[in-house]
């Protein structure tokens, strides 16, 4: 527990937890026996034994005088872990579930947001919004489905007749399951526009892109499991304790087994207090902890140099800079650690091999995140460490399926599966996926060269609102924005987007719960928003991608309750309205891609199953074409076929489809490359050479050309994957390749028809891919790692002072980036911003860091889950974790209201909690809060029942500018703050 409880066991009628708990369904306990046997305090999920609502017991369909109970197989909605449920569902109600004891992910653990899962589909006294909306004369008003849907679509049709599609900004979802974010990124471009983005822009955008140029792929690299098989984990910039509970079972167990736990954190975490080393630096520092780690490698000839010389491309430059720069004096100097702090680390993890450096947004929140991401890289690099069981870059993502979105979903710079949106090759292939006239997509837009051109970012869409027009890398300004499943709470400068909201022609959400949008518009506004009840994951069925790579398919377990409709729908019913309905499933002479079923209330909604299958025929560049419905939902059935340490099906077949698992990798992870048809069994661990490409093996990426400067980037001779017949390195194949090879007559007529003139992306045969693994070979080609990245603006990573630091000395040395005129479409500040506040003195005005993070209770803005009784019960308040002595210096005591201000020039009214698990100079406040504003509670402007349980400040709206070179990535890690005494 992070503070006090506050009740003692009894409930008045006017308690705020009061009502909800009094709605639970039958089977299920009192509060007090909840928390006593829930065990959720303990951080890292609950045992079985434990667990509420009477969980324990076979999990099969069974009669009861009631009626017939049927199991519903879904996975959790919350962090990225993919923990498996089964729902038990009696005559359309679902009234219990427990943890799936066969997955071989969660093993039959919940977290506190797991266990607590069924209170999101019940509907007794629920928070969720109930039905469409409409804010009318300042109040939210009710209304039906087809007025909302048809005002919405007539003001969207008319901004766009005004002033283009790209007045019009869409946030999508990282909750949408594959499905829904996939045909989301297609509704989108069928509306004439690439201003969209979601939840990961603001989480790992600095992670995808840093990976991806390093070795290929801007994923985890291995998974949770093969921790198991390490001999060291070095946390840093992840709180998995706290922010992946269940994920800790295999840190854990990893510890049992002699692994080394190290932990670098600005706070003494709950996952610092299951390390060997804890090591505290100061926010903001990594590159410099990184490389002075680095450093110690390099001096004691500890890295790995044949691995360097046969698989890595410009370490010996990062070697001479790294010696040369920083010595133990100047690391010191910039991170606060001394000497021996940094030497310890880095013989630890020389001296136990392999190993991950896992991290989550603690890394990527920075405005010099993609260098830390790439440090990161670069350090396992050099140990060797990436490419083998048991060692790589273990990166966790946040939302239940961000890594999914990310792939397949609505991103401003790319299509499906990472095909760049400037480059024409992507649109012609998805225009034959989608069964789309290219001549007619291309007329959606406002030219083919804004087609082209990446859009903006939703950490910057209140830029494009109110940024001079002439300072816009576009015509209009941003007019419209729909929040399709987006918490605003989560986005920085909560001053600025509430100016914002002010003058947007339009905002419309879509969500199952109104959000903190809703009541920051109304504050502000009289009319201009409209907000759609969507039903949650739990009320649809789908794929979701965790963020070991693996898929899951969530069955439906209930209904859609109240007036929610799904997404999917949505999307459908609003492209009726707007002209592009036919388009969105794919009908074209006589052939029509995704077939219409019948939804609530006999509506037609596309079919998941058929969206599935159109991303398959696809997503050739990461392997989403392997995971046929089919197969995923055959692993799901058979859970207990799968080895919890290598992922692996030991052998069986599913009994429903008699599809012989053997072999696979549990969820197919991807690359899942070729159709489902040649069974290639998912990728366990990425650029893994032990094992034959139609095992899960394969090399680094050739995705950067053959050389540099004379350089060959191609890995050396014999470095290639199990069993290939090409022993040196090689570029990505087309048919060109194969052609020379003398592979080409290898495969079918219908093969060579459709491989013609292709790469290995675009051919919709996948017969390049089938013939190339044949051989044993990858399809993207065999190359050498980048330590440097030459189209970066630091090809070898630098240490940046944020632009809010607390050391203008620090400053002077490692400035941070000119300003950009245009990135991302708009005006980019860095340098600017960053003197003005040395000359203005910010860091003697708000003399301490403030950065934040996030609580086990909550998950991302945190409406859904504080809107959940038997959450809002064990965490009531917003609190600054805040240091004794700095404490004691404001006269400030443990519980009381403190303000905490910002160079923003916003307030933030919370509650002091006096620890040590912060320095001096650095205070901590979680994110998942919303709901008060500068000290005043927003009840009045939520809809009516729809407000959550537990409100309280967002520590965004305080955070500051700030924004990361490479990806429009926010600032939320290390800013300036100033807490004093509350005074009213």
């Amino acid at each position: 527990m992070l503070l006090t409880r506050k009740s003692n066991g009894s409930v008045s009628p006017q308690s705020r937890l009061a009502q909800g708990l009094a709605g639970v369904a039958g089977k299920t306990m009192d509060r007090r026996a909840f928390l006593k046997r829930s065990g959720i305090t303990a951080g890292a999920g609950a045992v079985a034994a434990q667990l509420p609502f009477s969980m324990i017991g076979e999990a099969g369909a069974a009669d009861s005088a009631e009626g017939k109970t049927e199991v519903k197989r879904t996975v959790c909605t919350h962090c990225s872990v993919g923990c498996a449920i089964d729902a038990h569902v009696q005559n359309g109600v679902w009234v219990r579930h427990e943890p799936v004891f066969d997955s071989p992910i969660n093993m039959g653990s919940h977290c506190a947001k797991g266990a607590s899962i069924r209170e999101h589909g019940i509907t007794h006294d629920s928070h969720r919004l109930k039905y469409p909306m409409k804010l009318e004369g300042g109040k939210w008003k009710r209304v039906s489905w087809d007025q909302a849907l048809d005002e919405i679509s007539k003001k969207l049709l008319q901004i766009k007749k005004e002033s283009g599609p790209d007045a019009t900004f869409i946030v999508g979802s990282s909750k949408h399951n594959n499905e829904q974010s996939y045909l989301l990124c297609k509704w989108v471009r069928l509306f004439g526009t690439n201003n969209t983005d979601h939840q990961a822009r603001i989480c790992h955008s600095t992670t995808v892109a840093g990976v991806a140029q390093t070795w290929g792929y801007g994923a985890m690299t291995n998974s949770y499991n093969d921790e198991q098989n390490s001999k060291s984990l070095f946390f840093l910039g992840s709180n998995a304790a706290e922010a992946h509970p269940v994920s800790m079972l295999h840190t854990l167990h990893a510890k049992e087994n002699g692994c080394k736990v190290i932990v670098a954190d600005p706070r003494y975490t709950r996952t610092a207090a299951k390390a060997d080393i804890y090591v505290r630096f100061r926010s903001g520092s990594d590159v410099a902890l990184l490389f002075g780690v680095l450093h110690h490698v390099f001096k004691n000839g500890w890295e790995d140099k044949q691995y360097i010389h046969d698989r890595v491309y410009g370490m010996e430059k990062v070697r001479d800079e790294v010696l040369a720069k920083w010595t133990p004096d100047k690391v010191t100097e910039v991170t606060g650690c001394s000497e021996a702090e940094i030497f310890n680390v880095a013989k630890t993890l020389a001296e136990n091999r392999p190993g991950f450096i896992i991290w989550a947004m603690g890394q990527t929140q920075h405005t010099n995140a993609n260098a830390i991401v790439r440090a990161s890289n670069i350090l396992m690099l050099a140990l060797g460490n990436v490419g083998r069981s048991g060692g790589g870059c273990n990166i966790y993502r946040g939302h239940d399926n961000v890594q999914g979105a990310t792939d397949i979903g609505p991103n401003p710079d790319t299509l499906p599966g990472y095909y760049p949106v400037f480059v024409p090759g992507s649109w012609a292939h998805w225009s034959r996926v989608w069964n789309v006239d290219l001549a007619w997509l291309k007329k959606q837009y406002a030219s083919e060269a804004m087609m082209a051109k990446p859009g903006m970012t939703v950490s910057r869409w209140i830029d494009g609102v109110m940024e001079k027009n002439d300072a816009i890398d576009q015509d209009p300004n941003v007019r419209a924005i729909i929040y399709w499943g987006h918490a605003p709470n989560s986005q920085s400068r909560g001053l600025d987007m509430v100016e914002a909201m002010k003058k947007l022609d339009l905002m419309v959400v879509v969500d199952p719960y109104p959000s903190a949008s809703a009541a920051m518009f109304a504050m502000v506004r009289k009319d201009g928003a409209y907000l759609l009840p969507v039903a949650t994951q739990l009320e649809t069925e789908g794929s979701v991608t965790a963020s070991n790579r693996s898929l899951q398919w969530r069955e439906k377990v209930i209904d859609p309750v109240f007036e929610s409709r799904t997404d999917h729908m949505i999307m459908y019913q609003l492209a009726q309205k707007l002209g592009f309905a036919d388009q969105l499933i794919g009908k074209k002479d006589g052939k029509q891609n995704i077939r219409l079923v019948k939804g609530k209330g006999g509506m037609e909604e596309p079919s998941i199953e058929d969206i599935t299958r159109e991303f398959n025929r696809g997503t050739w560049t990461i392997g989403y074409t392997g995971q046929s419905p089919e197969r995923i939902q055959a692993h799901m059935r058979n859970m207990h076929l799968f080895d919890v340490k290598t992922l692996r099906a030991k052998g069986g077949k599913d009994a429903k489809t008699g599809y012989d698992l053997t072999g696979d990798y549990y969820g197919l992870p991807w690359p899942c490359y070729g159709t489902a048809a040649i069974k290639h069994p998912g990728t366990p661990n990425l650029y893994d050479t032990s094992k034959h490409s139609m095992d899960g093996g394969h090399t680094f990426r050739a995705l950067f050309g053959v050389e540099k400067d004379g350089v060959n980037l191609l890995a050396e001779d014999g470095v290639c994957s199990k069993g290939s017949d090409i022993t040196t390195g090689y570029p990505q194949f087309d048919h060109v390749l194969l052609k020379k090879l003398g592979w080409w007559d290898e495969l079918t007529d219908e093969e060579k028809k459709e491989a013609e003139g292709k790469l290995w992306t675009n051919d919709l045969s996948g017969g390049i891919q089938r013939v190339v693994m044949k051989h044993g070979c990858s399809v993207f080609g065999n190359a050498k790692a980048r330590a440097i990245v030459w189209n970066f603006p630091d090809g070898i990573p630098q240490h940046r002072e944020p632009l809010y630091s607390p050391r203008p000395d620090l400053v002077e040395k490692y400035p941070t980036h000119d300003d950009v005129k245009t990135l991302w479409r708009l005006p980019t500040l860095f340098k600017s911003v960053q003197q003005k506040a040395v000359k203005d003195e910010m860091h003697k005005k708000y003399p301490l860091v403030l950065t934040s993070g996030r609580l086990v209770e909550y998950e991302g803005g945190g409406e859904e889950t504080r809107s959940n009784p038997w959450l809002a019960e064990l965490q009531q308040d917003n609190f600054v974790e805040i240091n004794p002595k700095t404490a004691a210096d404001r006269g400030i005591r443990n519980g009381e209201y403190v303000w905490v201000s910002t160079p923003s020039g916003a307030k933030l009214k919370v509650k002091a909690q006096v620890t040590e698990r912060v320095g001096p100079d650095t205070c901590f406040i979680p994110f998942h809060f919303s709901g008060w504003w500068q000290g005043q509670d927003m009840l009045a402007y939520y809809p009516e029942g729809a407000a959550p349980i537990v409100r309280g400040e967002a520590v965004n709206t305080a955070t500051t500018y700030g924004y990361d070179r490479v990806t429009m990535m926010q600032e939320t890690k290390t800013t300036l703050c100033q807490v004093a005494k509350f005074q009213a």
